[in-house]
């Protein structure tokens, strides 16, 4: 029964549970659309030339380029200050900036300022919720 009341954390693995259940979502969802789409996704290369034609290639490009530096990055940034949070910090900020600046059609001061705000605000403020009000650590 002493077991029940007590709490123990495995700082080597903590951080995981996020990306699981993220990839078991995206997972699910990308089976439910190959479900519901199966005669467009397997049947026609005209959709497949289409879909390729018309993409944004190099937004489309360079978010899975940055997503992977990104992922790459995180761990060993946080194996400099282990279990503290500050790989996804650091890695974060330039994250979003490279990203906003990828995706802003229009450049303004105002766009770039607004831009700025959240990507210098919003990875403290998710750092700060994850470790201060969940408890979890992050890469």
């Amino acid at each position: 029964m002493d077991n029940l009341t007590r709490v123990t954390i495995d700082f080597q693995t903590s951080h995981l549970i996020f990306p699981i259940m993220i990839a078991v979502l995206l997972g699910l969802l990308g089976l439910a659309i190959l479900v519901r789409d199966r005669a467009a996704i397997l049947g026609s290369g005209r959709m497949w030339a289409a879909t390729f034609r018309e993409m944004d290639k190099p937004r489309f490009l360079g978010t899975l380029a940055l997503t992977v530096v990104y992922f790459l990055l995180m761990v060993p940034v946080g194996n400099i200050w282990p279990n503290t949070g500050y790989g996804f910090l650091i890695c974060s900020v330039p994250y979003v900036i490279v990203l906003g600046l990828l995706f802003m059609h229009e450049r303004t001061p105002a766009k770039l300022g607004a831009m700025l705000a959240v990507a210098l605000v919003a990875p403290p403020l998710i750092w700060w919720l994850f470790s201060e009000v969940f408890f979890l650590t992050l890469p």
